[in-house]
């Protein structure tokens, strides 16, 4: 029996070595899950801010202006063609839809004006309608006190930015919309 003592300590080592690496395996498995759990919140949370970000920019709703009607005589040479026009404005907000109201007049007058130059054949391709709103935007915001040089420009300089000629970031008039376009 004392033959074997070195017998004895050695089969009691592997076991604890098994425990050893049980618990590193289980350690970095939990760091794993760890990481894991820390990544997807992470991901989550810019994505929760993200959903903030568009709640907030979808929340400013624009006020939309429809104008009555207008009818007007086209520049063509027989004098005999006409358009009746429906135009909408889409407004920064409340007040600015307001303050349009007080210089109706003068922007009607002026829309009038500005169709009564174009021909039939201008106001029938998209190009030309797109002018023209470009060009009713400059009218509508000049009595704003917005795009008093850009109303010193003409027709063929007018550059489409990125969200087309229609199209006023910095002013109260955002976009200038044809609810109908009748040419007879």
């Amino acid at each position: 029996m004392s033959a074997n003592p070195n017998a004895a300590p050695v089969a009691p080592a592997p076991a604890k070595s098994k425990k050893l690496i049980v618990i590193v395996a289980i350690v970095a498995v939990l760091a794993i899950v760890a990481a894991a759990a820390y990544v997807l919140m992470m991901q989550r949370q810019h994505s929760s801010a993200d959903g903030e970000e568009e709640v907030s920019a979808k929340a400013t709703v624009p006020t939309f202006l429809p104008l009555d009607n207008m009818v007007a005589n086209l520049a063509d040479p027989g004098g005999d063609r006409f358009v009746q026009l429906g135009i909408t404005l889409e407004l920064a907000d409340e007040k600015t839809a307001s303050t349009v109201k007080q210089y109706l007049p003068s922007i009607r007058n002026g829309i009038l004006m500005l169709v009564s130059q174009r021909t039939a054949d201008e106001l029938l391709a998209r190009e030309g309608k797109e002018k023209l709103a470009a060009d009713i935007l400059t009218e509508v915001s000049a009595p704003l006190g917005f795009g008093s040089g850009a109303k010193k420009r003409s027709r063929d300089d007018e550059d489409a930015d990125e969200d087309g000629p229609r199209a006023n970031r910095k002013g109260p008039v955002r976009r200038v919309l044809f609810s109908s376009f009748i040419i007879q």
